[in-house]
């Protein structure tokens, strides 16, 4: 098999797992396969450089996840590991020897490189630092080269060309878990009320809509439907959101995902949109189908969820229970900062106090709580 024929197959697995994340170990195994890594790991940092919160998202081994792995880490070595506090300060996208992750001092006595790194198989690893959503970061661990002591130039080239793509994953799978349909299908976006979805096809063109994505083209705050294609209304996003737009579909070539932020009217937060290729039967007869969907996410959109419920529910400060409300319905932090009138590092303290309060991890953990309150409401 060509390095070309296994990219296409790793994309392909990948943009399943986007939709659905019981895909994921199978692309996870594939990407160790075409790129000759003995597992790859990912995880999710949000909060503070300085109090960064770890979700591992999955360790794998050719497809097994090992979580007796993860779990020793997060426990053990974590909170000691030398390079977490400078890892948010390298540049996003450039992938990182192991060696230089940490100072020749550090290499020699540092518990978590000779202790823990080594033993599973993560000595002579690599790792890409990927920007997340607001301020939070992605990072992407390659396990030791198995036919190697070295990395290969082409492992090297083909691993910084996924990069890019396993953001995308993460950034889908985020949106639609905040949309409460962390399993789904490219028909089945169409039935749900949380996020905008609309079907492409090979042409680019409007093949479908649903009744959120409908709500938005119909305001034209940020993209519209002009003459059956989407269309948006700020110059200098427009040409950036068609080459994002060509690039998901069958005509470019070797199709990629992407997303970006649309401006709005300056009272209204950025339309956050992700362009999702979809696989094109074959053959197709001419047939007109669905070759990329559009997810649209409307941050403060959804239907007011009372932070004063949420407060009482779960036993949080009112304080607490406002920044919940906003978290769940996409604000940022600098938004909450200066409606509160308060640095960003308080707002992260107001959310660490509720993580630890609700003894929880994970952002969308606690979105999914917080609207399940709103459905109460």
């Amino acid at each position: 098999m060509s390095e070309q024929d296994a990219l296409d197959r790793i994309l392909a697995s990948l943009y399943d797992a986007m939709l659905d994340d019981a895909h994921w170990p199978d692309t996870s195994a594939l990407i160790d396969q075409a790129c000759g890594l003995t597992g790859n790991a990912l995880a999710v940092g949000e909060g503070p450089r300085d109090d960064t919160r770890v979700a591992v998202v999955g360790t794998y081994y050719h497809g097994h996840r090992r979580e007796d792995v993860e779990r020793e880490y997060l426990e053990i070595y974590h909170p000691t590991d030398e390079r977490i506090p400078r890892l948010r300060q390298r540049p996003y996208g450039r992938l990182m020897h192991v060696s230089e992750q940490y100072t020749s001092d550090e290499l020699k006595r540092s518990r978590t490189y000779n202790d823990f790194l080594i033993r599973v198989q993560y000595g002579n690893s690599l790792l890409v630092i990927l920007e997340g959503l607001d301020g939070s970061c992605i990072g992407w661990s390659m396990g030791d080269p198995v036919a190697s002591d070295s990395w290969g130039a082409s492992q090297i080239a083909m691993l910084t060309g996924l990069a890019p793509q396993i953001r995308q994953f993460v950034l889908v799978r985020q949106a639609l878990v905040r949309a409460e349909a962390p399993s789904t299908t490219v028909t089945a976006l169409l039935d749900n009320p949380r996020i905008g979805a609309v079907h492409l096809d090979r042409r680019g063109r409007i093949l479908a809509a649903n009744d959120r994505a409908r709500g938005i083209l119909r305001r034209g705050q940020g993209v519209s439907d002009r003459d059956g294609v989407l269309h948006v209304r700020a110059p200098d996003a427009r040409s950036r959101f068609e080459r994002l737009v060509a690039a998901a579909l069958p005509t470019s070539g070797s199709v990629a995902a992407g997303s970006m932020l649309l401006p709005r009217a300056s009272l209204l937060s950025p339309l956050l949109v992700h362009l999702k290729p979809v696989a094109v039967p074959q053959p197709d007869y001419g047939a007109r189908h669905v070759a990329a969907v559009a997810l649209f996410v409307e941050p403060g959109h959804q239907h007011r969820i009372e932070p004063d419920l949420v407060a009482t529910t779960l036993g949080l400060t009112p304080a607490e229970g406002q920044v919940a409300v906003w978290l769940a319905e996409g604000r940022t932090a600098r938004e909450m900062a200066e409606i509160m009138r308060l640095t960003r590092g308080a707002v992260y303290w107001h959310l660490k106090q509720i993580y630890q309060k609700l003894a929880v991890s994970r952002q969308a953990d606690l979105v999914r709580l917080v609207l399940s309150i709103g459905e109460l409401g």
